[in-house]
């Protein structure tokens, strides 16, 4: 990386050069996750990393998703200044899947200095050519799992997990490196009612008496759930297999997954449905607005940090879908009017009162129609860019 980091000075007003390098040692890493904290410091809006999760989420020994990938973490410095990051991946498996050959850009963060942004996008776009690669597209990670796209609209609303935070600013970066639009992704922001509609009342009774064999599971405890984590990461690889940046969970990848998340799910807010043998053919999940809880911890759970991330969990209004998916032989059966009403009846006992629905991509006309017939309004945009090499 030393020739391509050479290649990439760039003498600027006053003597100032940027300089970029790659990530080799813990050091190095250290900045590359706290750099965030820094560029957002008067960022009202912004959410940090759990920083715990941080570190595991880079350590290729702990996130399997490094070994179907070829990766690469970079920091641009002025002087001794870090002044940006990003982090370039070639994702061989999906790549393959799909007859691609894209490089992929993520966890870019500068702050408002173009030399900064040019020679960081450079450094990846040359790279991914070194690599047979033809295309860039970004800010994409591992997978739809992790946070895609930059916000473009809805930069007041609240920061949402696995969703990115940016300055519109960062979004005209990349516009002046020819970077255009490959996809938008939007998210909606639901009311919860009191009771549900009658209309949507008699669909799901009407699902229900259409499908006796079939049985919605909820939950009041995290080791109730534990039993089927694996039965539902793997309807989500039925499922998924054609959503834009959707790579299938390994086996690893799915403990990576369930440790992740599974402990700060309330698991009131999951909801199942089995067959008659006992297979899940439907699920959703959800999982209250914990934003405000993350930003007063400083994103440290221990000593206390956790404590004011639960506290903010039991307090938030906002309940926020994390994932959903229904077996295809069972779709147009009314199971999602099965689930939607129980988690939606959970979630106002739990004192929530607007839902917001993650990340749908824009062309997902089916889940959007749902989301519209129930009231809901986009209320953010997040842009995944292009740009051939």
């Amino acid at each position: 990386m030393d020739s391509l980091a050479n290649s990439k000075n760039r003498n600027l007003g006053g003597g100032s050069q940027v300089i970029i390098r790659e990530v080799i040692s813990k050091s190095d890493l250290r900045k590359f996750v706290h750099l965030p904290a820094a560029i957002h410091k008067d960022h009202a809006n912004w959410v940090p990393p759990i920083y715990m999760d941080d570190w595991e989420f880079f350590n290729p020994k702990k996130n399997k998703s490094f070994q179907s990938c070829e990766t690469l973490l970079l920091l641009a410095y002025r002087g001794k200044e870090v002044v940006g990051r990003i982090m370039g991946i070639i994702h061989l498996k999906y790549n393959a899947l799909h007859e691609e050959k894209n490089v992929r850009f993520a966890f870019f963060e500068t702050y408002n200095d173009d030399e900064v942004a040019t020679s960081l996008l450079q450094a990846i776009e040359e790279w991914g050519r070194s690599k047979g690669m033809e295309r860039i597209i970004g800010p994409l990670a591992f997978s739809d799992k992790d946070p895609q796209g930059f916000l473009i609209e809805g930069f007041d609303e609240p920061v949402v997990i696995s969703s990115n935070c940016n300055f519109p600013y960062q979004v005209e970066l990349l516009e002046k490196n020819a970077f255009t639009k490959e996809i938008d992704l939007v998210a909606y922001l639901v009311d919860i009612p009191e009771k549900m509609p009658e209309l949507h009342r008699r669909v799901e009774e009407r699902a229900i008496r259409n499908n006796p064999g079939l049985k919605v599971l909820e939950f009041t405890s995290r080791r109730t759930v534990k039993p089927y984590i694996y039965k539902v990461l793997e309807l989500l690889n039925l499922t998924f297999v054609d959503i834009f940046g959707f790579t299938p969970f390994s086996q690893k990848e799915m403990d990576d997954f369930a440790n992740r998340y599974l402990f700060l799910i309330d698991p009131r807010f999951i909801k199942l449905i089995v067959n008659e043998q006992h297979e899940v053919v439907a699920f959703v999940i959800g999982m209250a607005h914990i934003g405000d809880g993350i930003r007063k911890a400083k994103g440290r759970l221990f000593p206390f940090g956790i404590f004011q991330i639960f506290a903010s969990a039991r307090k938030t209004k906002q309940l926020n879908l994390l994932l959903g998916a229904i077996d295809p032989a069972y779709r147009g059966k009314g199971l999602d009017v099965m689930m939607g009403a129980r988690i939606l009846e959970s979630a106002y006992a739990q004192g929530k009162r607007v839902m917001d629905s993650h990340l749908e991509l824009e062309t997902n006309t089916k889940v959007r129609a749902e989301m519209e017939k129930m009231g809901g309004r986009v209320y953010k945009r997040f842009r995944v860019f292009g740009k051939s090499l």
